[in-house]
C-alpha cells in the first residue's frame, strides 16, 4: 500500500506540470496531434531505454499488440490531443480541474460496461462532483456559460477517454508487466497520433522551426520523458497492483499542482469559481471512493485476507476431521 500511495504522489507532481507544458508548446504553434505524437515518441524511447538498461524482457511475441494499440489510442493519443486542443480555449488550470472528473467517469464506465456495482455513497459523490462542474461553468444572469463551451466539452471528452482506456487496459493487458504495457501502448499512441498529425495538421515550417527552441525542447522532454515515460510506468504500476479507480484517482491531486504551475509561471488567474469547482469535484470524488469503492486497493486487500482466513479455517477443519476419523 505504501508503494502505491508513493507512486500516486509522484505521478500527481509530474502530471500537474503537464498542463503548463502543453500550454507552452501551443504558444509555439505546435498542433495538438503533433504534441501527442512527439510526447508518445519520447515516452516510448525512454521506456525502451529503461528496459534495455534494466534488462527487462520485451516479450514481443507474447504482447497483446491489438489490445495495446486500442489502449494506446483511447488512453493516450486521443485524450492528449483533446487536452491540447481544449487548452487553446481554456487555461491550463481550468483544464486540470476538469481532468479531476476522470475517476467519476471511470466509475460510470465500469458500471455501464464492466459490471461494477456501486452503493448510494458513490452516487452522492457523483452528484457533488457534477455540482462542481456547474460552478466551473460560472452560470450567472449575464451569460449562460462563462467558460468556453467547446473547450469545456472537449476537455470532458478527454477525461471520458481516460476512463474507458483505464478499464480496457485492466481487462486486455493483464498478462503484461508495467514496462511492457507502457512501451506497447506508447507505440500504439505514437503510430496513431503521427498519422493523425500528418493528415489533420500538416505541420508548418514555423512549427517545425520552433522545435529547435530551448523552451520547446525542455517542454517536450518534460512532457515526453517525465509526463509519458516515467509517469506511465507509475500509472500502469498502480493500475495493475491497485485498480482502474485507484490509478485514475491521481487526478484528485493534479489540479492543485497544475494551478500552482499555471499561476507561478504562466500568470494565470485563479478565480473563485475555479477554487470552488475544485473543492466540490474533489470532495465528490473523495466521497465516492473513500470506503468500499469497487476495485479499491484497500477493499481488494481485505477480500484477499478474508479469503486466506476462510481457506485456512477450511484446511484446519479438514485436519481435525481426519484426526477424529483416525
Amino acid at each position: 500500500m505504501r508503494r502505491l500511495y508513493t507512486a500516486l504522489i509522484l505521478l500527481s507532481l509530474v502530471w500537474g506540470a503537464s498542463f503548463m507544458l502543453i500550454k507552452v508548446l501551443l504558444t509555439h504553434q505546435i498542433g495538438p496531434w503533433t504534441i501527442a505524437s512527439l510526447r508518445s515518441l519520447l515516452g516510448m524511447l525512454f521506456i525502451v531505454m529503461m528496459m534495455v538498461l534494466l534488462r527487462k524482457p520485451f516479450g514481443l511475441r507474447k504482447m497483446n499488440w491489438g489490445g495495446s494499440l486500442l489502449v494506446g489510442i483511447v488512453n493516450m493519443a486521443l485524450p492528449w490531443a483533446l487536452i491540447a486542443f481544449s487548452e487553446t480555449r481554456l487555461t491550463s488550470s481550468m483544464a486540470s480541474v476538469l481532468n479531476a472528473t476522470t475517476p467519476i467517469w471511470t466509475m460510470l464506465v465500469g458500471l455501464v460496461f464492466f459490471g461494477a456495482v456501486f452503493r448510494r455513497q458513490q452516487w452522492i459523490g457523483m452528484g457533488i462532483a457534477f455540482a462542481g462542474i456547474l460552478v466551473l461553468l460560472s452560470i450567472n444572469s449575464d451569460t449562460i456559460i462563462a467558460a468556453d463551451p467547446i473547450g469545456f466539452a472537449v476537455m470532458l471528452s478527454a477525461t471520458l477517454c481516460y476512463a474507458i482506456g483505464s478499464q480496457l487496459a485492466r481487462k486486455l493487458l493483464g498478462g503484461m508487466d508495467m514496462y511492457q504495457i507502457s512501451a506497447a501502448t506508447l507505440a500504439g499512441a505514437w503510430i496513431s497520433s503521427t498519422l493523425a498529425a500528418l493528415v489533420l495538421e500538416s505541420p508548418s515550417l514555423a512549427s517545425l522551426a520552433s522545435l529547435g527552441s530551448l523552451q520547446v525542447i525542455v517542454s517536450l522532454l518534460g512532457l515526453g520523458v517525465l509526463g509519458s515515460g516515467i509517469a506511465y510506468i507509475l500509472f500502469n504500476y498502480m493500475l495493475m497492483k491497485g485498480s482502474p479507480e485507484f490509478a485514475t484517482s491521481v487526478t484528485y491531486l493534479v489540479p492543485a499542482t497544475a494551478m500552482v504551475w499555471g499561476y507561478a509561471l504562466l500568470g494565470e488567474h485563479i478565480g473563485w469559481n475555479l477554487l470552488g469547482g475544485l473543492v466540490l469535484i474533489l470532495g465528490g470524488v473523495f466521497i465516492a471512493n473513500r470506503r468500499g469503492s469497487t476495485g479499491s486497493p484497500g477493499r481488494k486487500a481485505k477480500e484477499r485476507l478474508t479469503g486466506v482466513k476462510r481457506e485456512t479455517a477450511h484446511m484446519e477443519h479438514g485436519r481435525k476431521k481426519e484426526v477424529n476419523e483416525t
